[in-house]
């Protein structure tokens, strides 16, 4: 999938100057609220007429301002979950997922809604009215109920945001499923980071209406002082996919595996071989130019030093490339002389384990999938 989009647009105070192309299976749209994450979307839905706007879906021009083209709504053929279900209270969940079936011509529907049921976990819940569900249920019904139309690309506004942090967790591996088993790109809205990290192949970070960033997730997180209000010289962050090894009951931590080294965080994360990303900041990893003995950080990555690069005089931005992955670290310069930091150099990357907390991780790589039927 390609989806490319250009916007210019006043909104009240926001000038909205928003440009990026995606090519991933899921774009998460991030930034602070009020930076405007929902008009762009709204723009690319075609329920929002902006002052200037190009939006392209695989080639399909769905708006271009300058040719005087938009697509009405109906003919975009784009599924759209908001924030709350905005289910229909007086139809079933089997009929309302099958409402959206309508909406796609007959001669192009590839979804397979038993496979949507399955995919999402509703078998158990088809009799039911949206009175009856949970608050994650009822988002999972919307997201069925979309991908029914059969859509060309699926629009999620925080469709989390509601929720508390057990219909969060509930949701957030169905969320993942469609990712991974169906290839309809999404494009995602949040204002949550660790849901980004969970979740993005891709992602756009926007600030007071403008893109200032955009590309690749682990591309884009290792600029962190974007994406958040950071400390001074913050140097951004590193993502590491991993698999669960093992679970230490007796100490309520996992164990995770990859090429570079094996990594421990507190909780049980899933079952053996399960995907696990974490994002390490880099002001919670440290360079040792030996391995370290009796240190009580729990994880250690081995590598090779690719780039030390100034931060501020007193900071520097090491790079370490290891089997499968790149960490970056915060050190201080005095630091980087004392151990001699050059590239090329051997080196460990530490990072303790308590670093890797609720939003210091985030389970679920996932590998890419098919389209259904």
């Amino acid at each position: 999938m390609s989806l490319s989009v250009a916007v210019r647009h006043r909104l009240g105070a926001l000038n909205l100057d928003v440009v990026f192309e995606a090519r991933g299976r899921l774009t998460a749209l991030y930034g602070p609220s009020g930076s405007g994450k929902t008009s762009v979307i709204n723009v690319i839905a075609g329920l929002l007429a902006a002052d200037e706007a190009r939006v392209t879906v695989d080639g399909h021009v769905l708006t271009d301002s300058v040719r005087g083209i938009s697509a009405p709504v109906h003919r975009r053929r784009i599924g759209y979950v908001f924030q709350d279900a905005r289910l229909f209270p007086h139809l079933t969940v089997e009929n309302n997922i099958s409402y959206g079936r309508w909406f796609a011509p007959k001669n192009e529907r590839y979804v397979d809604p038993a496979q949507v049921v399955d995919l999402l976990g509703l078998g158990a819940l088809l009799r039911r009215r949206p009175g009856d569900l949970s608050g994650g249920e009822r988002q999972r019904v919307a997201i069925g109920r979309a991908l029914n139309a059969s859509p060309r690309l699926l629009l999620m506004d925080e469709p989390l945001a509601s929720l508390d942090d057990a219909r969060k967790a509930e949701v957030l591996p169905y969320i993942e499923r469609l990712r991974d088993e169906l290839q309809i790109p999404v494009v995602y809205v949040s204002h949550a980071l660790p849901e980004v990290v969970r979740l993005a192949t891709d992602m756009v970070v926007l600030a007071d209406g403008k893109s200032v960033a955009a590309g690749p997730a682990r591309e884009v997180l290792r600029q962190l002082d974007l994406l958040q209000p950071a400390p001074r010289g913050e140097a951004g962050a590193s993502v590491l996919d991993l698999t669960v090894a093992g679970y230490d009951e007796a100490f309520d931590m996992t164990a995770l595996a990859c090429a570079a080294g094996e990594a421990h965080i507190p909780g049980r994360h899933g079952a053996p071989g399960t995907p696990v990303r974490i994002l390490v900041r880099a002001r919670d990893a440290m360079i040792a130019t030996r391995r370290p003995e009796q240190v009580s950080a729990l994880n250690v990555f081995t590598g090779v030093i690719a780039s030390v690069t100034p931060i501020d005089a007193a900071a520097v931005a090491v790079t370490l490339d290891c089997p499968g992955a790149s960490i970056l670290a915060r050190v201080t310069r005095k630091s980087a002389a004392a151990l001699g930091l050059a590239p090329g150099k051997p080196a460990y990357a530490l990072v303790k384990a308590v670093s890797l907390g609720a939003t210091g991780y985030a389970e679920g790589a996932g590998e890419p999938g098919r389209r259904p039927g």
